[in-house]
């Protein structure tokens, strides 16, 4: 076909699908993200027709599988149900905890035709409505709180999405309580709070006597609040927008149903009236802040080695010195995550994205793509850095083209030990190939060594370094950081029996086997 059929065929597929794409505006849809196929073609062009921002990716998921885990599924009947069904998709996505929901439109569909009048005009729907505790449970809270000698707050993920940082700062500094942010929590409080005991992080959840969850689970990134992790006898006041989330693996001291900052204001207004703040001079305090010092000691130890090939801490303390403090960090992988969480600071909140609750790997780079996306379009400067594990990056790494192709200015940082925890140097792994076939021979954990990532991210057009000292590193960092024009990816070969530091508790981190 000649080019203007081409353009009257992509004009004719939108017209007779425009007005369902339309609605996705109504509701302040702004960027879709598909891999298109018949008919998802027609779907893409009809969505950047009516002016939603479509960005085409590469890997493919079992998206059917989602339904499953969805907070809300349906398939639209007919046509003309299409915009209420994705009004309420939009609205259950926002309302109560905020979650994925799945819509399936059929394949015919897609290219099929309805009378504009059969279809009901659906407004976009309000704000979610904001929901306050019981003053009783408040009361009932705080009574618990106040007589704790050992509390501590836990600030989570819910804290953020429900932009409570103002109030969160104010009880905190104000009543002077140690707090420790989940993975992505980090940043609603800057990590480098004097309150902020994260460096003492196993201290703090073994010896509290009183918690405060504020929007955080009690799932296994916090042990399930069970011993040996935890007190036996713990008490937790459970702040939480998901009423079945009360309760669940520990019984509450006190419950508080609703949004976390309309909840910590009204802990503030009671907290005003009577004047109670924590002391300062408490053994609680000198015990977290002996247990910070000694860790952060062990670790500035272990950075400050001037060894080639480096180690985990060694480079994410350069990275951690060069990083603006307004970045976007997205973080995944196995000991680069764990490491690069208590490293690399945040100092914003919902300035952090990594695998989450399920510990599922590739999303990174997909979830990179949508905060650059979303970052240019605001205009905000600022950097949207990855940082990957060898593993993890292994999951979708074919996502670089389309940075490429979009010209998407993200940094990655591929943490390089040749394999899943450790892997083997060059050497040995030509000495067990010469041992008999690889497959019988090579630990499980695994990959080829000193793997050219770097020449993945050439081949497309962005930058490509890879780094081995020190020196390199920070000089590829700064060039990266410099360059708004394309996506850089720095493939850092580190020693593959790099570990983390000694954990009190490996349980959870370590294979039995």
């Amino acid at each position: 076909l000649g080019s203007d059929n081409v353009a009257l065929g992509v004009v004719k597929v939108c017209q007779r699908s425009l007005h369902w794409y339309s609605e996705l505006l109504i509701f302040n849809v702004e960027y879709m993200f598909g891999i298109v196929g018949v008919p998802v073609i027609e779907v893409a062009m009809a969505a950047q027709a009516s002016g939603i921002k479509y960005v085409g990716m590469r890997n493919e998921q079992a998206v059917e599988a989602c339904r499953l885990y969805s907070k809300f599924s349906a398939r639209p009947s007919s046509l003309d149900m299409i915009s209420s069904v994705v009004e309420k998709a939009v609205r259950t996505s926002m309302y109560g905890r905020p979650g994925a929901v799945y819509v399936d439109i059929s394949g015919d569909m897609v290219n099929a035709k309805v009378d504009r009048s059969r279809v009901r005009e659906v407004p976009c729907c309000p704000p979610p409505p904001v929901s306050m505790a019981d003053h009783m449970a408040i009361t009932e809270a705080l009574d618990v709180l106040k007589g704790a000698k050992r509390p501590l707050l836990i600030i989570g993920k819910g804290a953020a999405h429900g932009r409570a940082e103002g109030a969160l700062r104010e009880l905190v500094e104000g009543c002077g309580l140690p707090f420790l942010p989940t993975p992505m929590g980090k940043g609603v409080l800057p990590d480098d709070h004097p309150n902020c005991v994260a460096a003492a992080r196993s201290r703090a959840l073994l010896q509290s006597d009183v918690v405060v969850l504020l929007g955080a689970r009690l799932n296994w990134i916090l042990h399930f609040g069970l011993p040996p992790r935890f007190d036996p006898h713990v008490k937790v006041i459970q702040v939480d927008l998901c009423a079945e989330e009360m309760g669940n693996n520990m019984q509450p001291a006190a419950a508080l149903l609703g949004d976390v900052n309309a909840i910590v204001k009204q802990l503030l207004e009671y907290v005003h009236k009577d004047g109670w703040k924590y002391p300062a001079d408490t053994e609680w305090w000198t015990t977290l802040k002996e247990k910070m010092a000694a860790n952060a000691t062990m670790t500035k130890a272990l950075a400050l080695q001037s060894t080639t090939p480096m180690n985990y801490y060694q480079v994410f303390h350069h990275i951690s010195q060069l990083l603006p403090h307004d970045c976007v960090i997205v973080s995944e992988g196995a000991n680069t995550m764990d490491i690069g969480r208590t490293m690399l600071n945040n100092y914003l909140p919902r300035h952090r994205l990594d695998a989450g609750t399920f510990g599922t790997m590739g999303v990174g780079l997909g979830f990179a793509i949508a905060a650059a996306t979303v970052q240019r379009n605001q205009n905000t400067g600022q950097r949207v850095v990855c940082v990957e594990g060898d593993s993890a990056f292994g999951f979708s790494g074919m996502e670089v083209e389309t940075m490429c192709r979009y010209k998407l200015p993200v940094v990655i940082i591929v943490v390089n030990n040749n394999g899943i925890y450790s892997g083997v140097d060059a050497e040995t792994w030509e000495m067990m190939g010469k041992m008999g076939d690889l497959t019988t021979v090579a630990p499980p954990v695994t990959l080829l060594p000193e793997a050219r990532y770097d020449e993945v991210m050439n081949a497309f057009g962005g930058r490509g370094f890879l780094v081995r000292t020190e020196e390199e590193l920070r000089s590829a960092l700064q060039l990266s950081l410099s360059d708004w024009e394309r996506p850089s990816l720095l493939n850092v070969l580190i020693d593959p029996s790099s570990d983390r530091k000694q954990q009190e508790f490996p349980w959870l981190t370590r294979s039995n086997l």
